[in-house]
């Protein structure tokens, strides 16, 4: 595994079996109270420029399982949000910290951050990608169904840093991607040219969400208006209106399939309340296993 984690490609073939397997062996460990203080002595810093619920609580948590201490830094309190060049910022830190996690608006500023700094940088969201969130994701659905080999993912909405970050796992695993977006508001153009050449079983864009979600497995699903996009409120509610996820459209799926949603949800919007608190609705689980997967992160490349 290469000393940073800024995206799905970071990640060689057998880094996901570690990830998978150390993940599962923190979390039994943690449901049966042995404790696990691999990191003990370490630092985590966790630069936020964006607000955060389970990216804080899931890494703080995590760190100090682990027997470690995380720091929380925005740049309302730090010399970053004086001016301080990332580089600076980033090769100081280094010889304070053992690793660095940044939840940001830009892509650009966690790969500079990376490339100063001399320890491990952790894309903790940016406007374009979500490696932790969707690596989660991908270790739920393992749990669920026992392999995400062959199985279809379809993802209902925007085109957004999840859109963007399931196209690039399609890219890397055994996995059917279609995904149903309004016009105008599709994936990276770039993310998803490389993802549908290298995708071995295929990334499909639809714009009738119906089609997406045919005898699909998992039907996934995330806010309309992101962080940043507030003033495109009521416009976006208007354009995203048949892109939801209700009974409907999970009529359509496979008759097992589950149905998640990187929290948090809107209910009456993206996704109706009788579906995201059903019987197929595997939400609360995913946002768990954020903890056990960013734990099994923190491991290997502290």
């Amino acid at each position: 595994m290469k000393k940073d984690l800024l995206n799905i490609y970071d990640l060689e073939d057998a880094d996901f079996e570690k990830i998978w397997s150390k993940a599962k062996k923190l979390k039994k460990d943690l449901k049966n109270g042995k404790p696990h203080n691999s990191l003990q002595g370490k630092t985590l810093g966790m630069i936020f420029d964006k607000s955060s619920t389970r990216t804080r609580i899931s890494f703080e948590v995590g760190m100090y399982q682990l027997g470690g201490i995380a720091l929380f830094l925005t740049s309302r309190d730090t010399q970053i949000g004086r001016g301080e060049t990332i580089s600076d910022s980033a090769q100081m830190m280094s010889r304070y910290l053992n690793g660095i996690m940044i939840r940001t608006f830009s892509q650009k500023s966690v790969e500079d951050f990376a490339r100063y700094a001399s320890i491990p940088v952790i894309n903790g969201l940016t406007d374009i990608l979500h490696p932790c969130q969707i690596l989660s994701d991908l270790f739920t659905i393992k749990e669920k169904k026992g392999s995400y080999d062959g199985l279809k993912i379809a993802y209902i909405g925007d085109g957004n840093n999840i859109a963007n970050t399931w196209i690039e796992a399609a890219a890397k695993l055994p996995i059917q991607l279609s995904l149903a977006c309004p016009e105008g508001y599709d994936p990276d153009r770039k993310i998803m040219i490389k993802g549908k050449k290298e995708a071995k079983e295929g990334i499909t864009l639809y714009r009738d969400p119906l089609d997406a979600a045919k005898d699909a497995d998992v039907l996934y699903t995330d806010v309309w208006v992101s962080m940043g996009q507030e003033s495109e409120n009521e416009e976006r509610k208007k354009i995203f209106k048949n892109y939801q996820i209700n009974k409907r459209l999970l009529k359509e799926a496979k008759k097992n399939a589950i149905v998640m949603h990187c929290l948090p949800a809107h209910r009456g919007e993206e996704i109706t309340s009788d579906v995201i608190d059903g019987p197929q609705s595997v939400v609360i689980d995913q946002a768990e296993n954020r903890l056990h997967v960013q734990k099994a992160i923190l491991e290997i490349l502290l």
